[in-house]
């Protein structure tokens, strides 16, 4: 071996050890990140279930507690058994024997995805956060009006807790409309990132944002700004 090639493979060697080290460290970070409390539900809420994920070991995995009524809101919850981190950034749900029944992976911070073939994706989210989540989806609930700055109302509008696909829910216009809030004729609304999105049948999107608990702002801001008011 030459010297030169020696030095080669030594560093080689040390790069790999750094990045088993980095990859442990992650496992480590992200099993510590998950110990607690989450919420378990399909994309739009309509099903919850709360699982408590522990540190301390099972025969296959880490512990973890469903609450009781997890088995009816979701049925495959039955399955599972323990936890694991699988993986640099996987979080799985498993059975007994240490089989997967869904597996988790992080798409912002505090939330996690998961596919179950057949049935579609499902949401792990910190318990706190998805609380908070439907304590400000329950202060949206009801009737809106639009006005311009001038404080003139231009249309009324409801928001409900109708699902119109995942994530998404029913909201209705009023009659008499400005007509340039007719021809946008939105038919669903969520929150997302902290703003209040309406969505038309054509995909076209308009953003609000909260200048307080009863007043939501259209942005872009304008000359003339599109403000929402609680009724």
């Amino acid at each position: 071996m030459t010297p030169r090639f020696g030095i080669v493979l030594a560093a080689l060697s040390a790069l790999i050890a750094c990045g088993n080290q980095a990859r442990a460290q992650d496992a480590s970070t992200l099993k510590k990140d998950m110990i607690g409390q989450w919420e378990l539900s399909t994309t739009e809420r309509s099903k919850t279930c709360v699982v408590t994920l522990k540190g301390d070991g099972a025969s296959q995995g880490m512990k973890l507690e469903l609450e009781p009524g997890c088995a009816a809101a979701l049925p495959f919850t039955k399955e599972i058994a323990a936890w694991s981190i699988a993986g640099l950034d996987i979080v799985r749900l498993q059975d007994a024997s240490g089989q997967p029944v869904i597996d988790f992976t992080e798409v912002e911070s505090g939330i996690l995805e998961g596919l179950r073939q057949g049935e579609g994706i499902y949401i792990l989210q910190n318990l706190a956060a998805a609380r908070s989540l439907a304590k400000s989806m329950d202060q949206m609930i009801g009737d809106w009006a639009m006005v311009r700055s001038n404080g003139q109302p231009i249309c009324g509008l409801t928001l409900t807790n109708n699902e119109a696909g995942p994530d998404n829910f029913q909201v209705f216009l009023k009659p008499k409309c400005d007509p340039a809030i007719s021809a946008f004729a939105p038919t669903q609304w969520r929150l997302d990132h902290g703003q209040m999105l309406l969505m038309s049948q054509s995909g076209e999107t308009w953003q609000f944002e909260a200048d307080d608990n009863a007043q939501w702002r259209k942005v872009p801001d304008s000359a003339d700004p599109l403000i929402m008011l609680r009724q």
